[in-house]
């Protein structure tokens, strides 16, 4: 009998499913999308009900042509891209184009990449979902229409490569609008003031534990409030003669319940702020540990379900396991009497589980050894914080005194943990507040010492990365799958730069914002946003059509473009800026070159001042400059940061970055090793570390992997400006190429894909 031909997106994931599968089917990649709306024009027709072209993928053909040969070959197809939108797309374009070839085709998904998820997916073959498509391809359109018909009018009225998105609009607006804030914000001074006390009679050193720290909280009844200096000398000096006495003691034990599993958007907050991980990196990793890897053993094995998820869902079987590793990994009083169920929020999809362990008999501990650092790490948290989500509440003891000293009320809470529960699992869930001792109320107390701090009101901080997906998710923004891409694009552009890991807008960025907020207002407006994604929910389940939303979103953008063509452009003058020119004093602009956007003088030629848009200021480093003794700094240049001396121009010192190993023999076979290295503009070669003996280089990245077709020892792949990745052999009589994996991305909302 002929083999069934599997289709899923990576050689990863084909290599996982292949591993629990029989030898009746044979798995391959289409790595990724295979078809798209063309690049060089919009494709799609507006009077046909907004009917797209679609095009193969120029990098993919050679791909589509070895699926079509194999399905031809196969008794059946079945697709099995991931379980979402952008997946049933892919299922669907590739059965147009296998259809000729093979029209005995079947579509399945699975939640996890485990034996069990995908035979017991394959035991149920289905068909692709229709609604699910139509919300993939409304979306798609939608973004195409935006980035399409609004970046032309941005390049003729501002600059040329500037780029408008539905959501990359919206979530550059969202730190433009927090940037005014900032410099809106008038700082008011208070102060606050404490008292560090003991149990009467006890020494201040005496016994650590007996002495702690109370917050002035009201003053006669009212909240205190404390707006200077002297206020704060007075009341401090006030204190100092009064008898502090503790009012009244609450003591009370309460539940402290762990909070609900990970999904999208929170994986990628606390990767964040946990791991620092950047969004980007967040989704390749656990991509990788969904998709599987060699586990010892076992083989090839996905380590987590699926993490494009917004339901907090958890299977019954899911449970019942992580209830039996609860009670063997910590004790029986840690499983709760019933499992833990939670909310998702009303407009979820719940097609998915919460992202969690697909093997609870593989714990962190058990996968490190085979594991690099980063896999290793954003596994744990995702392990833990699913299993506290399964575990018992913590039992807290809280202690809150209220203690006078004359018309000053004085407060301060302590808590001691009686029962860990799930923070023996997730101990970032517990609280920091301090330990007091035991008092009975009435208790007089001994001033150790009075404190007041001058404080001074803070502006709204910048977004992080964890921060700006908080907040889109908060304002139902785009999807958490396309976060990670839209944060790129607008770094890419130059709206927005990085300073200590906060977004600040430059000035092209907020004044691309304040023309389109101006012209195009209720796009840009969050609400709006927001309906939009609700419209595609309600799309993906069938209750609306596509097609409604389109011609909707068309009128509303065709009204405002007219409108936008009547309004006067910067393009000739450049964008102006509040900063003066330091050579000529003249005003400075935002113009745009051949390499983007750069500052230039409102004089020019007269003047001819230039510099980067992103630049940023020099940061002294505790390092020495190895010639002159003079202090080390970070600069930034033209092609990115570097290390030089602080006495520039008179030394010229600059730190040469240390070449990368990367763990591969020279290929031609001379002894040495392949270490990544760094030109003086800033671009990455490979060269062999016998240099000048022996002169290998190549500016395309060494794969340890056999050429399948002629035996050659490396592979290399290449990353090219402008396409897609590949991987192919040097060896000139050999023809082998092949596309290579890459992660996930989607439009800077005007092109591309990716949106789940």
């Amino acid at each position: 009998m002929a083999q069934s031909l599997v289709i899923v997106e990576s050689p990863a994931k084909a290599k996982t499913v292949n591993h629990y599968l029989g030898r009746d089917y044979v798995v391959k990649a289409s790595m990724g999308h295979v078809r798209d709306l063309p690049k060089k024009k919009m494709g799609v027709d507006v009077a046909t009900g907004f009917q797209p072209t679609y095009e193969v993928i120029p990098e993919k053909k050679k791909t589509v042509a070895e699926l079509q040969r194999a399905a031809k070959e196969s008794e059946r197809v079945i697709l099995a891209a991931d379980p979402d939108r952008e997946g049933e797309a892919i299922s669907w374009h590739l059965s147009q184009l296998l259809a000729d070839a093979n029209p005995n085709i079947f579509r399945v998904s699975f939640n996890e990449i485990t034996e069990e998820g995908v035979q017991a997916a394959f035991e149920h073959l289905g068909q692709i979902d229709l609604n699910l498509l139509d919300a993939q391809q409304t979306r798609r359109i939608l973004d195409r229409l935006a980035g399409y018909l609004i970046s032309p009018l941005l390049w003729k009225k501002i600059a040329r490569g500037l780029s408008a998105g539905r959501v990359q609009s919206v979530a550059l607006r969202l730190i433009v609008d927090r940037e005014k804030e900032i410099k809106a914000h008038v700082a008011e001074e208070y102060w606050t003031i404490a008292a560090r006390l003991a149990a009467a009679g006890q020494e201040a050193a005496a016994e650590a534990p007996r002495v702690f720290k109370a917050a002035l909280a009201k003053i006669d009844g009212k909240k205190a409030r404390v707006a200077n200096g002297d206020q704060a000398a007075a009341i401090v000096e006030d204190c100092r003669r009064s008898t502090f006495v503790l009012d009244q003691v609450q003591v009370r034990s309460k539940p402290k319940h762990a909070g609900p599993p990970y999904i999208t958007s929170t994986l990628q907050q606390e990767a964040f702020r946990l791991l620092r991980f950047p969004v980007k990196k967040t989704m390749f990793v656990a991509q990788k540990l969904y998709e599987g890897m060699p586990i010892g053993e076992l083989g090839q094995t996905g380590l987590i379900t699926y993490m494009r998820t917004d339901s907090f869902r958890v299977s019954e079987a899911a449970q019942a396991a992580a209830r039996a590793a609860i009670s063997q990994r910590y004790s029986p009083a840690h499983v709760p009497a019933k499992p833990n169920e939670y909310r998702s929020k009303k407009k979820t999809q719940d097609a998915h589980e919460a992202i969690r362990p697909a093997h609870f008999d593989l714990p962190p501990e058990k996968v490190k050894p085979f594991l690099k650092k980063e896999e290793y790490d954003l596994y744990k948290l995702i392990w833990n914080r699913f299993i506290a989500s399964q575990m018992a509440p913590a039992v807290i003891e809280e202690t809150a005194f209220d203690i006078t000293a004359g018309r000053y009320l004085f407060q301060v809470k302590g808590e001691v943990v009686k029962f860990d529960g799930f923070l023996a699992a997730w101990p970032n869930g517990g609280g920091d507040k301090a330990l007091l001792p035991k008092l009975e109320a009435g208790a007089a107390l001994t001033l150790v010492e009075m404190e007041s701090t001058q404080k001074f009101t803070e502006p709204p901080p910048r977004y992080t990365e964890g921060t700006l997906v908080k907040e889109l998710e908060a304002r139902g923004i785009g999807r958490p799958s396309t976060y990670a891409p839209t944060i790129a694009t607008i770094q890419t552009r130059t709206y927005v730069i990085k300073e200590e890991g906060k977004f600040r807008p430059t000035e092209l960025g907020t004044y691309v914002t304040d023309f389109l907020v101006k012209h195009f207002a209720k796009l840009l407006d969050y609400k709006f946003t927001a309906h939009m994604e609700e419209e595609l929910d309600q799309i993906s389940e069938g209750a609306r059509k596509g097609v409604d939303s389109l011609q909707e979103f068309y009128a509303l953008l065709q009204g405002y473009l007219e409108k936008g063509q009547e309004t006067e452009g910067v393009k000739k003058t450049g964008i102006p800026l509040e900063e003066k020119c330091p050579k000529c004093g003249g005003p400075l602009v935002v113009k745009s070159g051949r390499f983007g956007q750069f500052k230039a003088c409102s004089n020019y030629p007269t003047c001819k001042f230039r510099d980067s848009l992103d630049k940023k200021e020099s940061k002294p480093l505790d390092e020495t400059c190895p010639d002159c003794g003079a202090r080390l700094e970070q600069k930034f240049g033209r092609f990115g940061p570097f290390i030089a001396c602080s006495s520039y121009p008179t030394c010229k010192y600059i730190k040469k970055d240390k070449p990368v190993e990367t763990g591969m023999a020279c290929p031609l076979g001379c002894g040495g090793r392949v270490l990544k290295r760094k030109t003086k503009r800033g671009k990455f070669f490979f060269g062999c570390s016998r240099y000048p003996k022996c002169h290998f280089a190549s500016w395309d990245e060494l794969l340890d992997r056999a050429c399948p077709l002629c035996g050659a020892k490396v592979l290399y792949k290449k990353s090219p400006i402008r396409g897609e990745p590949y991987v192919y052999c040097k060896n000139e009589k050999c023809a082998f190429k092949e596309a290579a994996p890459r992660p996930t991305a989607a439009p800077g909302d005007g092109d591309g894909q990716g949106n789940r």
